[in-house]
């Protein structure tokens, strides 16, 4: 049976640039048979060639982009091949015991997410497509990998938009899943000067995590790498870490010498469990209480409080693109609210993990509001993971 031809309409030349999804709103033509989760070749309005990529139908993202060519062969060598340069790309970035193996469309493998903590691997099947692949992958990771266990997250909600079941449990032999991890970022953080140069300790910072209750996979490990460069301008600072889940800003600024360190979380668990990992590192400079960050912010300006560092790392304000105007109201919102309770020259490190922000904007909204308060703020060093590679561009 031939393949199956998707027609677009590409506006601004957004795909044919290098995105990897194609929206239901985008296709005009179909030519061919397939079933949901399969490849399909894709074309835009002057037939151009695109790609190809698996298509479903019940999915607002029709098509999910696995290659720019369209007479690539999409088989088991394919797959098999992107999970070992996945793998050997973290290896060479210098990630040992936990990192994030494989990073969903950043290693042209849309909807798998593969996680490691310590020996083992925590996997999630975001979509229908990856979801046909699903035994290819497991074998792949168990052969060069080799963990001691693996342990199934098929439980995000993602998943029913697909048209799939939630699920989670283990693949293959049962294993303890509350484990202790070190989260330390790979040797290229603190370039250009050293460890000692620095004044940042060896090793990382150790924390607790379950890969069958935690969020998202276990652990926020696609955060991690921030969290340690806040080790840079940590040294002797006052740092409140708002939304601070368990504790990970905090505990690494504690690490690096910080004065004292608060963090805030609206979650009694959360806070119990940044709590442990504080005493788990004995970081005596290091506290955690219970809090609504944009009351807590309210009262600390009010008041007078002022920290030299601020960070901001809260839940996505925006869980779909229609919601983003509200969401940048809210960001601005909680970074002015943050700016008030900064002395001049001193951080406010405000992160996002909602997927449809802007990254330009964003970061206007911050500066803005800086200059609003005619606050002098250093600049940040937080950026984008190394566990992340480069998005590819224009090829496979």
């Amino acid at each position: 049976m031939s393949q199956a031809r998707i027609f677009i309409n590409d506006t601004h030349d957004r795909v044919f640039n290098g995105h990897p999804w194609i929206f239901a709103t985008q296709v005009v033509k179909e030519e061919g048979t397939y079933l949901p989760g399969d490849v399909v070749q894709v074309f835009d309005s002057k037939h151009r060639p695109l790609g190809q990529g698996y298509i479903n139908p019940k999915s607002m993202i029709r098509v999910r982009l696995l290659t720019t060519h369209v007479e690539e062969r999409m088989n088991k060598a394919l797959i098999e091949a992107r999970i070992e340069r996945a793998w050997r790309y973290r290896q060479r970035m210098g990630y040992r015991a936990s990192c994030r193996v494989v990073f969903s469309e950043a290693d042209q493998l849309p909807g798998l997410v593969v996680d490691k903590f310590n020996d083992i691997l925590s996997i999630q099947f975001l979509t229908l497509g990856m979801e046909r692949w699903k035994e290819v992958v497991i074998a792949a990771l168990d052969a060069l990998i080799k963990p001691a266990g693996m342990y199934l997250r098929n439980d995000v909600p993602i998943r029913e938009k697909e048209g799939l079941q939630l699920e989670k449990g283990f693949i293959g032999k049962p294993f303890k899943t509350e484990l202790v991890i070190e989260e330390e970022a790979p040797f290229d953080t603190l370039r250009p000067g050293t460890r000692q140069e620095l004044a940042v300790p060896s090793g990382g910072v150790r924390v607790h995590m379950d890969v069958a209750v935690g969020q998202k996979t276990g652990h926020f490990l696609d955060q991690a790498f921030n969290h340690t460069a806040i080790q840079r301008i940590a040294k002797d600072a006052r740092v409140l870490d708002c939304f601070t889940h368990t504790g990970g800003f905090a505990l690494h600024a504690a690490k690096a010498g910080a004065k004292e360190v608060v963090g805030l979380d609206i979650s009694e668990e959360a806070v119990a469990l940044a709590t442990r990992n504080a005493e788990l590192n004995a970081l005596s400079n290091c506290s955690f209480r219970t809090a609504n960050v944009f009351d807590f912010l309210t009262e600390a300006s009010r008041t007078g409080k002022q920290w030299d560092i601020i960070v901001l790392d809260p839940p996505a304000f925006a869980k779909s693109k229609g919601a983003m105007e509200n969401a940048y109201r809210g960001y601005k919102e909680i970074n002015l609210r943050a700016l008030k309770c900064i002395p001049n020259g001193g951080y406010l490190v405000t992160c996002s993990c909602s997927q449809h922000s802007d990254p330009r904007s964003f970061s206007q909204d911050g500066g803005r509001g800086s200059a609003r308060f005619r606050k002098e703020l250093a600049r940040s060093v937080l950026r984008y993971p190394t566990s992340r590679p480069p998005d590819p561009v224009g090829g496979a």
